[in-house]
């Protein structure tokens, strides 16, 4: 990402904004689409991050990582900003233990589509779409997800847990 390129959009420059868009815009939309249950709320979710990372522009540090992690955390806070204040059911619930379930077979996911997975995952309830993105797409720990969210750590992997063995059921389905 050159820092030029950044600063041209600070002072202004249309261009620039458009430009940026345009090599970002792709991913960003993908982080959306699994947060969201259309593709018309992942353009609204796409919107609200698009303003956070224009207005928040002038506080990227490239020393301190890469353009594309600090717009990617923003488009992830944007999808949760979102489901809190529109369609946020509060289905988190506690497990005391977790169990440990295999992750899905490579000859499985290689039979489907990387479009049938992200529409499987925004067929989840809220809570575990939330979670499975977060740890298992944007590599969040428990921990980070449970501060976020206001929720346990434990509920955290509960919610992980499930959404998984829903995955796999209704990835099953499909194949």
């Amino acid at each position: 990402m050159a820092v030029n390129l950044i600063e041209r959009i600070i002072k202004g420059d249309q261009a620039a904004m458009q430009q940026l868009y345009q090599q970002h815009e792709r991913y960003w939309f993908q982080i959306c689409l699994r947060y969201g249950r259309s593709r018309s709320e992942a353009q609204d979710i796409l919107q609200d991050g698009l303003i956070r990372v224009f207005k928040d522009l002038y506080q990227f540090d490239p020393k301190r990582g890469q353009f594309s992690t600090w717009s990617n955390r923003l488009m992830v806070n944007a999808a949760l900003n979102y489901l809190k204040k529109y369609q946020w059911q509060y289905s988190f619930e506690d497990l005391d233990a977790v169990m440990n379930e295999p992750d899905f077979s490579e000859t499985a996911l290689q039979r489907i589509s990387a479009k049938e997975i992200v529409q499987v995952i925004q067929q989840l309830p809220t809570g575990y779409r939330v979670v499975f993105n977060m740890y298992e797409m944007e590599g969040y720990s428990h921990r980070e997800i449970a501060e976020a969210l206001n929720i346990s750590v434990g509920t955290s992997k509960s919610q992980l847990s499930k959404a998984k063995k829903m995955l796999r059921q209704k990835i099953e389905v499909l194949l």
